[in-house]
């Protein structure tokens, strides 16, 4: 699949995400309860549900909102490929939402044979996604509704499922299958564990945004080496504003 589509149909996407309170003494008793719940069976031991909160909460679409999303594709130049990032962040989750699907839309209205493209999209970022349009009232877009697509309609390539060739015992992290493919590593200031503290205790959501900017034009370059083609050039990747 990845071999035979033209680089103008990869839209690649990802989000960073955050717990929706900064620790879990900000939950009210009620969610707190919820919280308990939801973690009590997995929960490691010598570590108390408040402790675990911070740590996990972030990636639980329940207990969580998106901060930053990035999007990025390829446009085809006289000579050579640019590849444009763009990246919607802010503390107003719905609106954020919003922006991206107005975005979206937007691209669709002038090229709808694209497919969403990153690295574990397909069991993180999409339902994700899904799940916090529900949670702020917001239409899910046909584009999105993966559910209840046939398998051969569903538009999402997913460089994880791609790496690992039919092995479901694998696991690959974005930072480990660039250094398998000699690639620059997206996580070269922050990593996934410390974007909670970045927002709650910097409150630095341009610096959010700079990595997962990084994150995308990484899983663009992967589409490339799976593609045997020419990585991007610094100047050939065109951070919109």
């Amino acid at each position: 699949m990845i071999a035979k589509m033209p680089l103008e149909n990869f839209l690649v996407i990802d989000i960073e995400t955050v717990s929706s309170k900064k620790d879990f003494e900000g939950l009210d008793m009620e969610w707190q309860h919820l919280w308990e719940e939801k973690v009590i069976r997995t929960i490691p031991e010598n570590t108390s549900v408040g402790e675990y909160y911070p740590q996990r909460a972030g990636i639980m679409a329940e207990f969580a909102k998106v901060v930053c999303i990035s999007i990025g594709y390829f446009k085809n130049e006289k000579d050579h490929h640019q590849f444009r990032v763009k990246s919607l962040f802010g503390e107003d989750e719905k609106e954020l939402l919003q922006n991206f699907i107005k975005t979206i839309n937007q691209l669709e209205a002038v090229h709808n044979r694209w497919s969403f493209t990153g690295h574990n999209i397909k069991e993180f970022d999409i339902p994700f996604l899904c799940r916090r349009l529900l949670i702020n009232g917001l239409a899910i877009p046909a584009y999105l509704d993966f559910q209840n697509m046939k398998p051969w309609e569903t538009n999402m390539v997913d460089t994880f499922q791609y790496w690992r060739f039919g092995d479901f015992k694998n696991y690959t992290s974005l930072k480990l299958l660039a250094a398998a493919l000699n690639l620059p590593s997206p996580k070269d200031d922050i990593d996934g564990s410390m974007v909670g503290d970045v927002y709650w205790k910097d409150k630095d959501l341009q610096r959010i945004a700079t990595y997962c900017q990084k994150d995308v034009v990484t899983v663009a370059n992967i589409i490339l080496r799976f593609k045997n083609l020419p990585l991007l050039t610094a100047e050939q990747v065109i951070i919109a504003k």
